[in-house]
C-alpha cells in the first residue's frame, strides 16, 4: 500500500463525495485526474486514515500507462478473487439473461463511453446491453457543478462495479431529473421512476446508492407515503430485488442541512424498508491477488442501527441478542472501506469536465457488488428472485457457507466538529454493523437461488 490517502467529506446537495487525494496522471482525454470516491447521500469521513481499528488493505498499483502513477485500488480480478466469484464464472454463471437497474438522480452524460473504457482497460466484455432511460422527463444538459459532478461519478461507481460482478448481465441506468436532498426532495421521482421499470418489467434487481435519514421527512406517514414502488416490486407478478446502501456515516445521520448529524444513532431510509435489502460496508485485506490477508471487519463509516419508523419484520424476529421492536440494518455487507476501494473511471472527479480514474468507496461500492451477485443468483435460479431478505436470515441460521461472519470492527462517528454518536460493535451472529456478514460467491450464489423468490 502507498501513502494513506488524504480523506475530505464534499456534501453536494443529496449526495456526497469523499475525495481521495493522489498523485496525478491521464485519461483518455490526456488531462490529469484526481481520484474522488462517492458514495451514498450519508458520506462522510474521518480525519486521516479511513480504518484506524484495522490494517489498510495492500491494494495493487493498477496497469496501464492512463492511470494516475500514485493511484492504488482494487481491480475486478481482485474483487473477483476476493469473493470467489471466478468458479461461477467459469461454469457460464455470469448474470446472462438478467438484467441490473441503476437508479442515479441525473445519471452521468458519458456513462458508455466510460464503462467501454473501463472494460477496456481491465480486459472485460461489454455487457450485453446498456440502456438509459429518464421515467420522470428530461435530465437537465450537463454542467461540471458539484450536484451533477457528484451524480456523474456516482453513476460510473454503480454501473462499473455491478459489471464486474455479473459481466454478462445487461444494465439499465434509470436518471431522475430532481436532485435528491435528504427527505426533502427527489424521492417522488426516484419512486415514480421505479415504479415504471417494475410495471414494465425491465430488470430483476435495482440497485440504488442514495438514502436520507429517517428524521429529516416531515412524518412517518410521509415516508411510509413513498413505499410504493417496493410495494410493487414485493409483489408475486412482478418479484423484484430491490437494494440499498446504508450510507456512510456510521450510525449517525445527516441533519437537513447535511451540516452536521444527529445527536443520537439514526438510519437512512430507503435502506431501513423491510422490503429493500439494507447493504452496509466492510473493509478487505488482500494480497496483489486478491487473497485475503486477514479476515474482513466492519468498515467505521458504514451505516447501521435501528429504523425509528418500520417495526420489526419476521425475519428479524429470532435473530440472537436483538431485542429491538423496529427493523434492524445492514441485512448484509460487502466491500465498502477507502482503504480497500475499488478503481472506477468516469466524468465528475473535482467537477472536471472530461473523464478520468477514482477511487470508489462507501457504501455507493457495496451495494451494486452485491447488485451483480444477485444478478447471478436469478441466472442460476432462472428467475428473478423479489425480497431476498428471508433467505439471506434462514442462509445465516443455517450457517451456510455462502454467509461470512464479519467479527472485528465498529461504526461510531467521531468526525471531528460533528458530535460524537456512539455506535454499534461487529461480533459473532447478527450486527448493527455488518448484519449477518459477507459473501463467499461460490456458495452463496446457489444458496440464494435455492432459497428466494
Amino acid at each position: 500500500m502507498g501513502p494513506r490517502r488524504r480523506l475530505a467529506a464534499l456534501a453536494t446537495g443529496g449526495l456526497a463525495l469523499i475525495i481521495a487525494a493522489c498523485s496525478g496522471g491521464s485519461g483518455p482525454s490526456g488531462t490529469g485526474s484526481t481520484a474522488g470516491t462517492p458514495a451514498a447521500s450519508h458520506a462522510g469521513s474521518r480525519p486521516g486514515p479511513a480504518s484506524p481499528g484495522g490494517p489498510a488493505s495492500p491494494a495493487q498499483h493498477l496497469p496501464g500507462p492512463s492511470l494516475p502513477s500514485g493511484m492504488t485500488a482494487l481491480t475486478p480480478a481482485q474483487l473477483r478473487r476476493a469473493y470467489d466469484v471466478d468458479p461461477l464464472l467459469r461454469r457460464g454463471v455470469d448474470g446472462r439473461g438478467q438484467t441490473i437497474v441503476i437508479v442515479d438522480p441525473f445519471g452521468s452524460p458519458s456513462i458508455a463511453h466510460d464503462l467501454a473504457y473501463f472494460d477496456q482497460e481491465f480486459g472485460l466484455p461489454a455487457p450485453p446491453s446498456l440502456k438509459v432511460i429518464q421515467p420522470t422527463g428530461p435530465v437537465p444538459p450537463y454542467r461540471p457543478t458539484p450536484n451533477r459532478a457528484t451524480a456523474a461519478a456516482e453513476t460510473s461507481l454503480d454501473v462499473e462495479a455491478a459489471h464486474v460482478m455479473a459481466p454478462g448481465a445487461s444494465l439499465l441506468v434509470v436518471e431522475t431529473n430532481k436532485v435528491e436532498l435528504e427527505g426533502r426532495t427527489g424521492f417522488p421521482q426516484i419512486v415514480a421512476a421505479e415504479k415504471y421499470v417494475i410495471r414494465h418489467h425491465l430488470g430483476g434487481v435495482i440497485s440504488q446508492s442514495f438514502g436520507a435519514t429517517e428524521e429529516t421527512f416531515a412524518s412517518a406517514a410521509g415516508l411510509r407515503s413513498l413505499r410504493g414502488s417496493f410495494l410493487l416490486a414485493a409483489r408475486p407478478a412482478y418479484r423484484v430485488t430491490v437494494l440499498a446502501a446504508t450510507g456512510d456515516t456510521g450510525a449517525a445521520g445527516y441533519t437537513y442541512s447535511m451540516a452536521g448529524v444527529f445527536p443520537s444513532p439514526a438510519v437512512s431510509w430507503p435502506a431501513s424498508d423491510p422490503l429493500v435489502t439494507a447493504v452496509g460496508g466492510t473493509e478487505l485485506n488482500l494480497s496483489p491477488a486478491g487473497r485475503r490477508r486477514s479476515q474482513d471487519v466492519a468498515w467505521p463509516q458504514g451505516g447501521g442501527g435501528r429504523s425509528s419508523v418500520f417495526a420489526r419484520p419476521s425475519y428479524q424476529e429470532r435473530l440472537p441478542g436483538v431485542t429491538a421492536a423496529h427493523r434492524v440494518i445492514p441485512d448484509i455487507a460487502m466491500d465498502g472501506s477507502c482503504d480497500s476501494g475499488m478503481a472506477a473511471f468516469g466524468v465528475g472527479q473535482s467537477a472536471r469536465p472530461k473523464p478520468g480514474w477514482f477511487v470508489a468507496c462507501g457504501t455507493s461500492l457495496s451495494t451494486p457488488l452485491l447488485a451483480g451477485l444477485v444478478a447471478l443468483a436469478g441466472q442460476q435460479a432462472g428467475h428473478s428472485l423479489g425480497l431476498i431478505n428471508p433467505a439471506l436470515y434462514r442462509m445465516a441460521a443455517a450457517h451456510d457457507r455462502g454467509i461470512v461472519d464479519v467479527r472485528r470492527g465498529d461504526n461510531s462517528y467521531p468526525l471531528s466538529g460533528s458530535p460524537s454518536v456512539h455506535g454499534f460493535t461487529a461480533g459473532p451472529g447478527y450486527d448493527l454493523t455488518t448484519g449477518v456478514g459477507t459473501v463467499d460467491a461460490a456458495y452463496f450464489v446457489p444458496g440464494l437461488a435455492r432459497l428466494a423468490g
